[in-house]
């Protein structure tokens, strides 16, 4: 395994592995229980949005969970300007504090509580904690006879000139769009080749609630379960 690159809630990361377990892997991510805002009670809505518009922006506020199944979470405005996600109080943690909720005018009023429970992202993407995609590395072989002028048919912009010759630059940009391939067939000749490797390059975002390590662990956990219950049922 080699990292590539790592920030806050994004990592990137190469490793040999076969593309269906990376794909199950990828999949799992929605069978991890998220805290999300499921119930909300509007007991004053002077703001020009909908109840129900409302709700559904709570709905989607990333929150770290707290003890206990549940949190409860209060919000009392009132007067001029933007609402923000970070007014809510509880026992949760807000993710994202900056997050705008509504907008109310001088003398106006907002007032709601909120119940989060867990869920799952196969129920609803509010529960989800971020994704995982995935994409194949391949080895390009250019012949030495290979023209300059492949260089502007790549999108990626992974080829060069070195010398008189044609090189890669980076392998790991290639999306396999096989443009430079093409390229070479119009030309009567196969002067370049693209072929699979074993390795992938896999990315993980977070949306906050969860460290991308946790995401990607917890995936393979949830895996795990599912497969040691297939495997009791085949006995």
């Amino acid at each position: 395994m080699r990292l590539i690159n790592k920030k806050d809630n994004q990592i990137e990361f190469q490793t040999e592995m076969n593309g269906s377990l990376a794909n199950a892997i990828r999949r799992f991510v929605n069978q991890i229980p998220i805290l999300a805002i499921e119930d909300v009670e509007i007991s004053k809505n002077d703001s020009p949005l909908y109840d129900e518009t409302i709700a559904h922006r709570l709905g989607l506020i990333p929150l770290k969970a707290g003890k206990g199944k549940e949190a409860k979470l209060n919000l009392k405005a009132r007067g001029k300007g933007i609402i923000l996600a970070k007014e809510l109080e509880g026992n949760a943690e807000v993710v994202y504090g900056e997050t705008p909720i509504t907008f109310l005018k001088k003398g106006e009023e907002l007032n709601i509580v909120a119940t989060a429970k867990f869920g799952k992202g196969v129920e609803h993407s509010k529960f989800s904690p971020g994704f995982i995609f995935y994409r194949d590395l391949v080895k390009i072989n250019i012949d030495k006879n290979c023209p300059t002028e492949i260089i502007n048919k790549c999108p990626k912009k992974i080829l060069r000139v070195e010398g008189k010759e044609v090189v890669v630059k980076n392998e790991e940009e290639c999306d396999i769009c096989e443009a430079c391939v093409k390229f070479c067939r119009k030309k009567g000749k196969n002067l370049i080749s693209i072929n699979p490797t074993k390795n992938i390059r896999i990315t993980v975002e977070s949306f906050g609630q969860l460290s991308v390590d946790d995401i990607f662990k917890k995936a393979i956990d949830a895996l795990k379960q599912d497969l040691l219950v297939v495997a009791k049922k085949i006995k």
